[in-house]
C-alpha cells in the first residue's frame, strides 16, 4: 500500500493533493487535502538514523499529542500510526493539520517574546504519570572534537572543559526538546501551532531554552539568542546554570551545523554553510564569556 493510500484509508477520505512541507530534517512531511477540503499532515520517517528508531519516536509523538489535547499548547492531534512501515514502506504518522506558516526571517522583540511565552506554556504542562522519557544529551563525548572549520579552536576547547565538569542539579520539567522557529507555526503575530514532538523529554527547562536560543543564533545572530533568554526570564522563567545548558546544546551541533542550514535554505532562508558555522561559534563564545 502506498503511503497516500494508507493515509486515505486511515483518514476515511479520498486524498486529492499532497504537498511537501519544507523546513524539516528527519522526515518527509506531506500536507494532504481531501475531496471535501479537509486537511491533514503525514510524517514519513525516511532519514537514518531516525528511521531505524521510528517506532519509538512516532509512538512518543502520538502519546504526547494525546497528552496535549485540551491544554493551551496548539499541538496536532494524532490520527493513525504505522510505526514500523509495515503498511506504507516507511514508518508513518498521520495527524491533524494546523493553520499557520513558518516565520524564519524575523527576530523582532514581539516575536521573541511570543516565542518565549509559548515555551513557558509548554513547560507548565503537567504530564502526571504519563511523563516522557528522561532527556538525552545530543553532545556526547564522541562529538567533542574541535571542528576543522573552527576559526577559534580555543572556544571549542573551553566548551568541552565545561561539559567535562558535573552536570548541574535541576528540577525536571516537561520539555518539547526540539523547540525552535522551525517547529512553530504563526498566523500573523500569533502562534497557531507547535509541531514535531518526537523528542519530547523530561529534563531541565534550560535545555529547551538553550536549543531555541542556538537556533535563533544560527538564523539571526547571538543578539537574538540572548534576547530570547531575557524574555523567558522576564516572563517568570528560572534559568539556573544556563551557561552549562547553552554550551551543551551548541556542542550538540557538531560536527557541522549545516545539517539545519540546509532545510532552512529549502524553506527560503538564505543562510550559507559558512555563515551557520560562524554564527554557532560566535554564539558559543558569547555564552562562555557570560
Amino acid at each position: 500500500m502506498t503511503p497516500l493510500a494508507w493515509a486515505a484509508a486511515a483518514w476515511g477520505r479520498d486524498v486529492t493533493a499532497a504537498r511537501p512541507l519544507t523546513g524539516g530534517w528527519t522526515s518527509t512531511m506531506l500536507a494532504l487535502e481531501a475531496t471535501d477540503g479537509a486537511r491533514a499532515v503525514l510524517r514519513l520517517m525516511t532519514r537514518e538514523p531516525w528511521r531505524t528508531h521510528a517506532a519509538g519516536l512516532l509512538a512518543r509523538e502520538a502519546d504526547v499529542q494525546r497528552l496535549l489535547a485540551g491544554t493551551p499548547v496548539p499541538a496536532p492531534a494524532s490520527w493513525a500510526l504505522d510505526p514500523d512501515g509495515t503498511a506504507t514502506g516507511d514508518p508513518a504518522h498521520l495527524m491533524s493539520w494546523l493553520p499557520g506558516s513558518l516565520v524564519l526571517d524575523r527576530a523582532d522583540d514581539g516575536l521573541l517574546r511570543a516565542l518565549a511565552a509559548m515555551l513557558r506554556t509548554v513547560h507548565r504542562v503537567d504530564p502526571g504519570a504519563d511523563r516522557p522519557r528522561a532527556y538525552q544529551s545530543w553532545a556526547p563525548p564522541a562529538k567533542r572534537i574541535v571542528p576543522a572549520w573552527a576559526s577559534d579552536p580555543s572556544v571549542w576547547r573551553a566548551a568541552f572543559a565545561v561539559l567535562d565538569g558535573p552536570e548541574p542539579a535541576y528540577e525536571p520539567t516537561f520539555l518539547h526538546r526540539d523547540f525552535h522557529l522551525g517547529n512553530v507555526l504563526w498566523t500573523g503575530d500569533e502562534i497557531t501551532g507547535v509541531v514535531d514532538w518526537v523528542e519530547t523529554s523530561w529534563g531541565p527547562v534550560g535545555l529547551d531554552v538553550a536549543h531555541a536560543a542556538t537556533c535563533l543564533a544560527l538564523l539571526h545572530g547571538s543578539d537574538a539568542a540572548s534576547a530570547f533568554g531575557d524574555h523567558y526570564i522576564d516572563l517568570g522563567g528560572l534559568l539556573p546554570d544556563q551557561r552549562y545548558w547553552d554550551v551543551l546544546d551548541a556542542v550538540g551541533y557538531l560536527p557541522d551545523p549545516t545539517k539545519v542550514a540546509t532545510p532552512w535554505r529549502e524553506a527560503g532562508r538564505d543562510i550559507t554553510d559558512d555563515q551557520a558555522r560562524r554564527r554557532l561559534e560566535e554564539h558559543l563564545a558569547r555564552v562562555l564569556d557570560d
